[in-house]
């Protein structure tokens, strides 16, 4: 493999991670959808030398549904970067502040780890996650050092909205975190 060579696959030629550790979000998949639908690719993703994909598999997921069929595939070692540019957008342009904005929301509406599998693969190859930043035992309550909490009463949280948009997408976000939740139309 000669380091920049570029070929042409089909979307349906890559291989999804079986094991990805981003179980995704229902909200952080709808703003991933939006962003593609309105502003087309906007970063690259990553796959290893059998077309299996690394990084990206949210995307991908998406853009295959939006009806992307055409991947390019910059090769290389890793000791290049690769830029994906857009020949049709200007950043300081609205379109392009957006999308810039979009890129960063979308990442981290879209993550929820998935804690069986990170410690799996963690376990096998021998990876702390804290190395990375990932920590699933939650902050320590300095009340209860044993981590004994008994289990607390029910606590409300009423949000009045006068759009409807925005208050659905909260919703789905919480209810993505675990909230349960209830719309209730005045």
């Amino acid at each position: 493999m000669a380091d920049g060579t570029i070929k042409h696959i089909r979307i349906e030629d890559l291989i999804p991670d079986d094991r990805n550790n981003n179980k995704g979000t229902q909200f952080g998949q709808r703003l991933v959808e939006n962003s593609i639908s309105q502003f087309g690719a906007g970063r690259s993703i990553l796959i290893d030398k059998n077309q299996r994909i690394i990084a990206g598999n949210k995307m991908v997921e998406n853009a295959g549904a939006l009806g992307f069929d055409e991947v390019i595939v910059v090769q290389t070692t890793g000791r290049q970067i690769v830029a994906v540019q857009r020949t049709d957008v200007d950043l300081d342009t609205k379109k392009g502040r957006e999308m810039a904005i979009a890129d960063n929301a979308t990442s981290v509406a879209d993550i929820e780890f998935d804690q069986e599998v990170v410690e799996q693969i963690a376990e096998e190859f021998d990876i702390d996650p804290h190395d990375w930043g990932i920590d699933f035992e939650g902050p320590e309550d300095p009340e209860d050092p044993e981590g004994g909490s008994e289990k607390k009463g029910s606590m409300k949280l009423i949000i009045q909205s006068n759009g409807g948009g925005d208050l659905y997408a909260l919703m789905s976000e919480l209810e993505d975190r675990g909230f349960k939740c209830q719309l209730i139309e005045e």
